[in-house]
């Protein structure tokens, strides 16, 4: 091939390019979005865990309005038999909750967790930062380390620093595997007093000067805390409190 020809080919190929961007920039903006739409939608469809708007953004193109285009995909998806969720400030799709119940196999035979468990999972979430010792306060029993095992394997609490106090105890906190897992978007959506009584879940006949702690956000370390030493591993963490038998997980 001549080198006149090849000069022509590219010529040809360059105006090509040119003339498919400027039938890009001159489409409808309705156009566009829908396309934005169908590729955030693929995202978060292909998307193994909650995704964050962070990592969404990375994924498209700079001029998205991702927060919108979350608001409206969310606002398609409200009566159908999935749903765009926030939890733990990510996205996701999950199954509708009124339908739920259709999904579950029967044969399936969940974990189903402890009394003492429920109690000390409640008691970290509501309490946090907390310590072991400040758990059996409120329990007014002591707590077995096999029940804080059961909790941190679940990955619904882990370790968050240490008390600045003597012997400096460790502080439990939840994590964003216990939010996902209760469809919380945060820590501060906890149902609060009023809540639990109008679902029958307090007992009504409480004194009056009764106080229930409001969720606080768990992601910081507070003032009476300092972080774990970096040699510290919390997946093989004991603490030096004696064991105790009397609880069972």
């Amino acid at each position: 091939m001549s080198q006149d020809r090849v000069d022509k080919a590219a010529e040809g190929i360059e105006a090509d390019v040119v003339s498919l961007t400027e039938r890009l920039k001159s489409a409808p903006a309705g156009d566009v979005m829908e396309q934005e739409l169908r590729l955030l939608e693929a995202l978060l469809f292909a998307a193994v865990e909650p995704i964050d708007v962070e990592t969404l953004r990375e994924r498209m193109s700079e001029d998205a309005d991702v927060g919108a285009l979350l608001a409206r995909l969310a606002r398609d998806y409200s009566g159908r038999g999935v749903n765009l969720v926030r939890v733990a400030k990510r996205w996701r799709f999950q199954t509708a909750s009124d339908l739920e119940h259709h999904l579950v196999d029967i044969k399936e035979a969940p974990r189903k967790l402890s009394k003492a468990a429920l109690e000390t999972l409640a008691i970290v979430a509501y309490h946090q930062p907390v310590t072991r010792a400040e758990i059996e306060d409120v329990r007014g029993v002591a707590v077995s380390k096999g029940t804080l095992d059961v909790l941190m394997e679940l990955s619904w609490i882990r370790l968050r620093g240490r008390r600045r106090t003597p012997g400096r105890p460790v502080t439990f906190g939840t994590t964003e595997n216990f939010l996902a897992h209760f469809n919380l978007e945060n820590i501060t959506d906890l149902p609060g007093r009023d809540d639990l009584k109008a679902a029958g879940l307090l007992d009504p006949r409480l004194p009056k000067d009764f106080e229930m702690p409001e969720p606080i956000m768990p992601d910081d370390l507070t003032v009476g805390e300092v972080p774990l030493d970096e040699e510290e591993n919390p997946e093989f963490f004991e603490d030096f409190l004696e064991e105790d038998d009397g609880d069972i997980t």
